[in-house]
């Protein structure tokens, strides 16, 4: 806050500086044109200083909230194992409860292995030099996958995710198992960010004008503010306010969905009338 009330500062008395040398020279055209282009560069510096100063105040904001939810998002399912272990260890179990408390320690050890393969995939997301797989992938055959393994990890019915099928076969190039993980985390975000009763609805089209594959995932959830539907890409970047904020993430699950999608020669837009409208996004994909 002080850096910042400084920064402002100087630039007002530098502004007020300026417009006053200028008032009192009028008559000496040199020395004021020569005043004007020197206030002008020290208003610029002192500008692009508190905008620098703004946007490493974020990003270390970005950087705390990363670091408490990682944190949250690993010590929960291990205190949770460590919890059932102790009880097995400790007490006389039945069967059917031992066997209840391993399906929950395996959905636990899912949930960390999850997180841990995020981070790491958002670590080795700007890699540049990376050659992606050149093999042929069936974009119907994928979304369905996709879908069934969101269905069975969320326990969900058949009707929350609808899925129209495209009218001819739509086929890309590159490498199944990352478009398998930027899919499966669109699909998750819908159904995370949807409250009690997901409605999700999954599209692909061939697009119009271009050769191009467009895939619409669309909910009916807690939408997106319109201010933060280019930032939520960002990594670490998470919504500030509203219901979307406390629903517990990284901030980078749709960091590495663009990642991989920019990767295959593709990009992804998000689209929201704002909070409590839902939300829709869209994945162009070249096609073979």
């Amino acid at each position: 806050i002080f850096f910042l009330v400084l920064g402002i500062s100087l630039i007002a008395v530098a502004v007020a500086l300026n417009v006053g040398w200028i008032l009192l020279n009028l008559r000496q055209v040199v020395l004021l044109v020569l005043g004007i282009v020197f206030f002008a560069v020290i208003i610029t510096g002192l500008t692009l200083n508190t905008i620098f100063l703004i946007r490493e105040i974020r990003r270390n904001e970005q950087h705390d909230a990363f670091i408490n939810a990682v944190t949250h998002e690993l010590k929960t399912p291990i205190a949770s194992i460590k919890l059932y272990l102790e009880t097995l260890k400790t007490r006389d179990v039945s069967p059917e409860k031992r066997r209840d408390f391993y399906d929950v320690m395996l959905a636990d050890t899912d949930r960390l292995l999850g997180t841990v393969e995020q981070v790491l995939k958002a670590g080795g997301a700007k890699e540049k030099a990376q050659r992606l797989p050149a093999a042929e992938i069936d974009l119907g055959d994928l979304l369905r996958e996709c879908i069934a393994l969101i269905r069975s990890q969320r326990n969900l019915d058949e009707s929350v995710i609808r899925f129209t099928e495209p009218g001819e076969r739509l086929a890309v190039v590159g490498s199944e198992a990352d478009l398998r993980t930027a899919f499966s985390n669109l699909l998750d975000n819908a159904v995370k960010y949807s409250g009690n009763e997901p409605k999700i609805s999954v599209r692909v089209k061939k697009a119009a004008l271009k050769n191009k594959a467009e895939i619409v995932i669309k909910d009916q959830g807690l939408g997106i503010p319109p201010a933060d539907l280019k930032r939520i890409f960002k990594r670490f970047y998470r919504v500030p306010e509203g219901a979307a904020a406390q629903t517990r993430g990284t901030g980078l699950g749709l960091f590495i969905v663009q990642s991989i999608v920019k990767r295959h020669g593709g990009r992804v837009s998000a689209q929201s009338r704002g909070e409590g409208t839902g939300s829709t996004f869209l994945v162009q994909l070249p096609l073979v």
